[in-house]
């Protein structure tokens, strides 16, 4: 099997004269949590929809697991588009048995796989409970479990912390990371919260506008958008500010949180190089801060 999950390019779905989704290119690789980043609005879900095969694609091509045959390469994919819906006068077990059905699972084969699934997204003690009474983040995570029967190889996920408390946020953090790292399971996942993807996420693809505005690993893409920004404090700001002021391998940017400098170091010079200058000069540093970045910055930076 190709050690790529998922290549689309030149993707493309049009509405009248609206383009939700315009010559997208992305690559999931196997083993990836890949996170599919944008504003509501963005195409995130109709490029889902097309990649799935759920509604047509205009121009483009989809690959899954390398075969471009959609229908046969659905078998290693599990899915969750928008919120889950299921029958609320059914448990939770009687749901996912109907979609064990539909999949082509019945029997003690199907009791068995429903009642994995369950334990594994932390409802076993719930499944016999009808799906009415279960709270937004139970049906979220009921909805990963009808997606992990038969064993996916590929976990494609909708905005999956949409709506939920602080808790289910953090919940489902944790599940969609342990699918990944105990499970093995390939993971794409959008949404617009960037935060909760940097925090799960080793590549992303951000998106605005229907068009990929920036794809890579995490790491790479923080490291390079970083403006090597650090904020500086000293007792003596006057004193400071005329050394930082007299050098050209740096710029004085404005100021900082608790009356610091904020200063854009050149190329050359690092916070330890200017640290060992400022003392030198007889300054007393007090604080020499590294600004972090994050994909927010990220995210606004390419779609500005």
């Amino acid at each position: 099997m190709s050690d790529v999950a998922l290549e689309v390019r030149s993707l493309s779905r049009t509405y009248g004269k609206r383009a939700a989704v315009a010559d997208l290119d992305l690559t999931v690789r196997v083993g990836d949590v890949y996170g599919f980043l944008g504003p509501n609005g963005a195409g995130k879900t109709t490029a889902m929809r097309c990649i799935l095969g759920l509604i047509r694609r205009d121009a483009g091509t989809v690959r899954l697991f390398g075969q471009a045959d959609l229908v046969a390469a659905r078998r290693h994919v599990g899915a969750i588009i928008e919120t889950p819906s299921f029958h609320g006068w059914l448990t939770g077990h009687a749901n996912l048995m109907l979609a064990a059905a539909y999949a082509g699972l019945t029997g003690t084969a199907a009791r068995d796989e429903v009642t994995r699934v369950l334990a594994r997204v932390g409802l076993a003690e719930r499944g016999t409970d009808r799906a009415g009474t279960y709270s937004l983040g139970m049906k979220q995570r009921l909805g990963i479990a009808r997606a992990l029967l038969g064993r996916p190889k590929l976990l494609m996920l909708d905005e999956p912390t949409n709506g939920l408390d602080p808790r289910g946020m953090r919940e489902m953090r944790e599940l969609i990371r342990s699918l990944a790292l105990h499970d093995g399971i390939t993971v794409f996942v959008s949404s617009h919260l960037l935060a909760e993807v940097q925090a799960i996420g080793n590549r992303v693809g951000i998106i605005q506008g229907g068009r990929l505005r920036a794809e890579g690993k995490v790491a790479e893409l923080l490291s390079g958008s970083a403006e090597r920004i650090v904020e500086v404090g000293a007792s003596d700001a006057a004193a400071l500010g005329a050394v930082l002021e007299g050098r050209d391998d740096l710029e004085v940017v404005g100021a900082g949180s608790h009356g610091r400098t904020r200063v854009r170091l050149g190329d050359g010079l690092d916070a330890a190089a200017l640290n060992r200058v400022l003392v030198q000069a007889g300054i007393a540093v007090e604080a020499l801060v590294p600004e972090t970045r994050s994909l927010e910055d990220v995210f606004l930076e390419v779609t500005t």
